[in-house]
């Protein structure tokens, strides 16, 4: 296994390469439900899972993206199928997030339901997280001011606050994140947004970590990955998407005076 390349192939088949926990952090977002045309993947959901579960580090996550199709008129499931099978071997469902597109992007009527304008990010952890560096960007209605206030004791009562408290003027950011989908282009049908790979990147992993992205398509993951730091792996089936994850690497690293690396093996 070499650090910063793109791996052509099944991805099941280049993680059994792996060695056992080496990876600190996966952010991917399969191709479920067949919502999109993707050039020839092989989807086996179980084997992958276990794969995962073998190589991530012991208090390493998964970020797990996914929705589900409509057919006849019910939703598959497919999400939560996947979150409980996770669980079954042996991963913790540390949270379940939302990803709030803002937008109906997905192919349905409105005749009879609201649109769908959300996707589940859940956050497998092998442990308790060994990482988590919360993103503080949420504007609080009384940042900056002071108050006296009260804390509740266990048996009911109230005690005052030790000392003056000043709020601050931003807090941690809920687990419903609002962010656009990327349009498509450079040959991709579903790019995965830059700003939520790097958000989840920042609050999973430190510098130095190695992140995995094993369904990478334009490497979107792998990018953001090393923008900030961090050692990357990405695996597709596709030459076609390969190509493109290592020429938008090649330039990210370029801009930013990196040395050229060769990503696509």
């Amino acid at each position: 296994m070499e650090l910063n390349k793109v791996y052509q192939g099944d991805c099941l088949e280049v993680m059994k390469t792996f060695t056992d926990e080496c990876i600190d952090l996966t952010v991917t977002s399969p191709p479920y439900d067949n919502l999109r045309d993707y050039n020839g993947y092989n989807f086996n959901f179980e084997g992958i899972a276990q794969e995962l579960y073998r190589i991530t580090k012991k208090g390493g996550i998964v970020v797990w993206v996914v929705g589900d199709a409509t057919i006849k008129g019910s939703e598959t499931g497919t999400s939560f199928k996947q979150a409980l099978y996770f669980k079954e071997i042996g991963f913790n469902l540390h949270d379940t997030m939302i990803w709030n597109k803002g937008c109906f992007s997905a192919v349905g009527t409105l005749k009879s339901r609201y649109a769908s304008v959300f996707e589940y990010m859940f956050i497998l952890s092998k442990g308790y997280p060994k990482s988590f560096n919360p993103i503080k960007d949420r504007k609080t209605i009384h940042g900056g001011k002071k108050v006296n206030g009260t804390v509740r004791n266990k048996d009911g009562s109230t005690k005052p606050f030790s000392k003056e408290v000043t709020i601050n003027e931003y807090g941690q950011r809920f687990n419903i994140w609002e962010q656009s989908p990327q349009r498509q282009r450079g040959g991709h049908p579903a790019p995965f947004p830059e700003k939520l790979a790097e958000d989840h990147i920042k609050s999973w992993s430190n510098e130095g970590d190695l992140v995995l992205d094993p369904m990478c398509g334009s490497g979107t993951t792998c990018k953001m990955a090393k923008l900030n730091n961090r050692n990357f792996i990405g695996i597709d089936c596709s030459e076609e998407y390969c190509k493109i994850a290592s020429e938008r690497i090649k330039a990210a690293q370029n801009m930013l005076g990196f040395l050229p690396l060769d990503t696509l093996k």
